[in-house]
């Protein structure tokens, strides 16, 4: 009987480390389509531009445009999960998506690359390499401190002691979601916010809250379907041999703990999904 108990345990935990690397080995699969993806790279001298139609007044050149469900406008929300580009007045090459009169609605935006992004000191002094999002201020970035989404990363610095003084410097230009700040709290917070705010996401966005999703309910179903069969099983040795009941109860409670421990497990690698 031990021998079994011994076998059961062992096959439990080999399970746990199967659920626990195989999302693993998934997401940096992701990460590398993602890395191939990009039209240009890290290393770009500038940004493609794209033409969308902007007439928003305070959409200026430098300024942080959104994709809302009003069209495209100089974002004013911080953090903002629709954040679409940098509107860039001077962009090494354009694509026009619209010729004749339709095309003087319309105001390059790059969505990926290098621009110049208007930016205040609101949250703080700038450093190269600090991410940067959108604040409060129409169309103006802000230093990124929380976990959220952001237009992209500095390459310069700035810094003014009047924070409602605007400023422009050179950024590489990837809005994503970024979670590299260590704040549980904020970032549990900040996903649910953004997976019900945002206006659209892109594909490798979208497959993460997918995929997070799908982890999380079948180590729920797992847990639970595997801890209900064992505590029926236990139940019935028991009836058929009191004398072990101690043993058994034991086991049950290791079981328990298991079951904990698949369920957390499966929860915690669908939250690295999500913020990494």
């Amino acid at each position: 009987m031990k021998k079994n108990f011994i076998k059961k345990i062992l096959l439990k935990i080999i399970l746990i480390l199967i659920i626990a690397i195989s999302p693993t080995l998934l997401y940096s699969s992701m990460q590398k389509v993602s890395a191939l993806e990009s039209p240009t790279g890290i290393d770009a001298s500038s940004g493609l531009a794209i033409s969308v139609p902007i007439k928003d007044k305070n959409a200026k050149d430098g300024s942080i445009i959104a994709s809302t469900a009003k069209g495209y406008a100089a974002s004013e929300i911080t953090y903002d999960p629709s954040i679409y580009g940098v509107l860039t007045l001077n962009p090494a090459a354009h694509i026009l998506t619209k010729s004749g009169k339709d095309a003087k609605d319309t105001k390059p935006v790059i969505t990926f690359g290098k621009a110049y992004v208007q930016v205040s000191s609101i949250n703080g002094p700038i450093k190269t390499n600090d991410f940067i999002t959108s604040s409060n201020t129409a169309g103006v970035g802000q230093k990124a401190n929380t976990n959220g989404y952001v237009v992209g990363t500095a390459l310069e610095n700035y810094t003014n002691s009047d924070p409602k003084k605007i400023g422009k410097i050179l950024a590489v230009v990837n809005p994503h979601y970024n979670g590299s700040f260590v704040s549980i709290r904020t970032n549990l917070l900040q996903t649910i916010k953004n997976a019900g705010g945002a206006t659209g996401l892109s594909p490798l966005a979208s497959l993460r809250y997918l995929i997070a999703a799908v982890i999380a309910i079948i180590a729920f179903v797992i847990g639970f379907l595997y801890f209900g069969r064992v505590a029926r099983t236990g139940v019935e040795a028991m009836g058929r041999n009191p004398l072990a009941g101690r043993m058994i109860q034991f086991g049950i409670i290791i079981n328990l703990m298991l079951t904990v421990g698949i369920i957390g497990m499966g929860l915690g690698i669908a939250y690295l999904v999500l913020t990494l």
